[in-house]
């Protein structure tokens, strides 16, 4: 009796498994477009796919590989980063906001007037080069030696040619083809390693952030030279005429993102958090 009925449940799989396999094969995808692919059908919205292979839509798409990340895209990430602090965030960003309209622009004018471009780009090279230790140790935690060894070559070509570091010798090796830099810090590699953003933040003074970001702020700055300098308001105060330098240098870029959006606050939001994916997939 358990023979007879073991047989007849195994005749009805089956069957059912035939009659599912015909059903769908008009809607399979073409082979050639890539091999081993399942046979799916959609019925009621309701996607099928049989075998352990790739799964595709009614167009013969793939939408998803078994094993495979999904890569997330620019908008997926400034959606998927969750602000539960907005009213703090908005609040330091007034703050900031004003710190700008009312301190750091009319500085920075200022200084722009009294000091030509040409000096104010020296100063943003050294700076830069002097930044090397960052760049060079995210790229490293990131095994991205051949992006560190370029950042190592233009580090003691313009240390050594550029007078430690004021001209971009590496950048500017016309009619040759200039040595590019990589913009790494320690936050984007904890992303590159799968870290996500966490939560929106805004610091006052430094500006909008994440919750990975912050960490890795503080690994950045044990890894910054000038924050050795002593005694201690040294080092703020060359952090200081950086930003200031730094400032006289894009006067315009926050007054346009701010003039051109509706809510300021989440238009610098969303340039932050598309800016930081940018430079973690470059």
């Amino acid at each position: 009796m358990r023979g007879w009925f073991a047989s007849l449940l195994a005749a009805v799989a089956l069957t059912v498994l035939c009659g599912g396999v015909a059903l769908a094969a008009d809607a399979a995808p073409d082979k050639s477009a890539a091999e081993n692919a399942p046979t799916v059908k959609s019925i009621g919205g309701v996607l099928l796919a049989y075998g352990d292979e790739d799964i595709w839509d009614e167009n013969g798409q793939v939408i998803k590989r078994p094993g495979v990340a999904q890569k997330m895209s620019v908008a997926d990430t400034v959606a998927e980063t969750p602000d539960p602090l907005e009213g703090w965030n908005r609040m330091w960003f007034g703050f900031n906001d004003k710190l700008y309209f009312w301190a750091l622009k009319p500085v920075a004018q200022g200084y722009s007037t009294v000091i030509p471009e040409r000096p104010r780009l020296w100063v943003h090279n050294f700076f830069h080069n002097l930044m090397y230790p960052v760049r060079f140790t995210s790229l490293i935690l990131q095994a991205k030696f051949g992006a560190a060894a370029v950042e190592t070559s233009r580090f003691i070509g313009n240390t050594a040619f550029g007078l430690g570091g004021l001209g971009d010798v590496t950048g500017d090796l016309k009619p040759y083809k200039p040595i590019p830099s990589t913009e790494q810090d320690l936050g984007l590699t904890f992303g590159y390693w799968g870290a996500g953003n966490g939560f929106y933040l805004v610091w006052p003074v430094l500006g909008p952030s994440t919750g990975r970001d912050t960490v890795g702020y503080v690994g950045d700055y044990f890894l910054t030279p000038t924050s050795y300098i002593n005694p201690w308001y040294w080092s703020i105060a060359a952090d200081g005429y950086d930003k200031i330098n730094g400032v006289s240098l894009r006067i315009g870029d926050y007054e346009t993102l701010k003039d051109a959006s509706v809510d300021p606050y989440e238009a610098v939001r969303d340039a932050y958090l598309r800016m930081r994916f940018k430079k973690m997939n470059d």
